[in-house]
């Protein structure tokens, strides 16, 4: 399979990167903190790129939408979810959501690695 680096891949890439950088270090540090919340809305702001651009990245016959779109409504829901819990107070919620939305993009990274991926072809 050869697949070409479209806009809507370029976009989709360069939003994963800070994506997980920032994602992992929010991880690790400390929260509540003025930079926990200004890396938070940057992390947000970069998992709604990666999500919204995949819906420009179509299946290996340009088929449409696939079960790996699902996951992209997923990130979209939990950043509201999160973001809605902590507004109102609920930190154990909003943990909750934003790991679980790390995890499936930690997930979606390793599928995209596997051997037959554009993104293998890409990488390796």
């Amino acid at each position: 399979m050869t697949r070409e680096l479209t806009p809507a891949i370029a976009i989709h890439l360069l939003a994963v990167l800070p994506a997980v950088v920032i994602g992992i270090s929010q991880l690790l540090l400390p929260k509540g903190t003025r930079s926990h919340r200004a890396f938070g809305w940057a992390w947000v702001a970069a998992m709604a790129i990666v999500a919204l651009s995949s819906f420009w990245i179509f299946g290996i016959d340009n088929d449409g939408f696939s079960v790996i779109h699902l996951l992209s409504v997923f990130v979209l829901l939990n950043l509201v979810a999160a973001i809605w819990s902590i507004r109102r107070g609920n930190v154990s919620a909003h943990k909750k959501f934003m790991v679980g939305t790390l995890l499936g993009l930690m997930g979606a990274g390793a599928g995209a690695l596997a051997p037959g991926r554009f993104l293998h072809q890409l990488l390796l």
